[in-house]
């Protein structure tokens, strides 16, 4: 059975209150989450979902995401994700904060409101030592390759890796 996860949702006054995590995806239920994107130079570090994740499995996502824990900040939780899902660890730059909403299949929904952070990377010097139970395969990518890819294989990518690039089609999170 899987651990009950208790994340940020938010009122209709903006205020924030604490949901399971399966509840706000079941009934799309607007929740707060982060979004990571690391570069060494142009190029980004992108991952394969891992088979069993609860959605999505199989597809190709930003660096790493996740949703706060209801007692965690969001800066806090990006560093957690990076290092739980990639075994790694940087300074993270925060952005601007997103809304999107997505169907993301088998009866779930994302409805987030994302910040955004980004880091850089030599990636001669980085261990990466994914975490097999939440990412398939890694690799880096240049923005115009990734433009092409989604082009020609949408239904390979998340859909929310998907609505990302169509706003920042040249990666250009350092912009934000």
């Amino acid at each position: 059975m899987r651990e009950s996860i208790v994340i940020p949702a938010i009122a209709a006054d903006g205020s924030l209150y604490p949901v399971e995590k399966m509840k706000a995806h079941i009934e799309g239920l607007q929740h707060l989450a982060v979004s990571v994107f690391v570069f060494d130079g142009d190029k980004l570090l992108i991952q394969k979902r891992a088979q069993a994740k609860y959605h999505c499995g199989g597809l190709w996502a930003n660096t790493c995401c996740t949703h706060p824990h209801w007692d965690e900040t969001i800066e806090a939780c990006a560093a957690r994700r990076l290092e739980e899902e990639l075994g790694f660890s940087l300074p993270l730059t925060r952005h601007q904060t997103v809304d999107y909403s997505a169907d993301v299949g088998d009866g779930l929904h994302e409805n987030e409101r994302v910040t955004l952070f980004s880091a850089q990377a030599d990636r001669s010097q980085l261990a990466i030592l994914p975490d097999e139970d939440e990412v398939e395969a890694v690799r880096w990518i240049g923005a115009d390759e990734l433009q092409r890819e989604m082009r020609e294989t949408p239904l390979s990518f998340t859909p929310w890796f998907r609505i990302y690039l169509e706003r920042f089609p040249d990666l250009g999170f350092d912009r934000l």
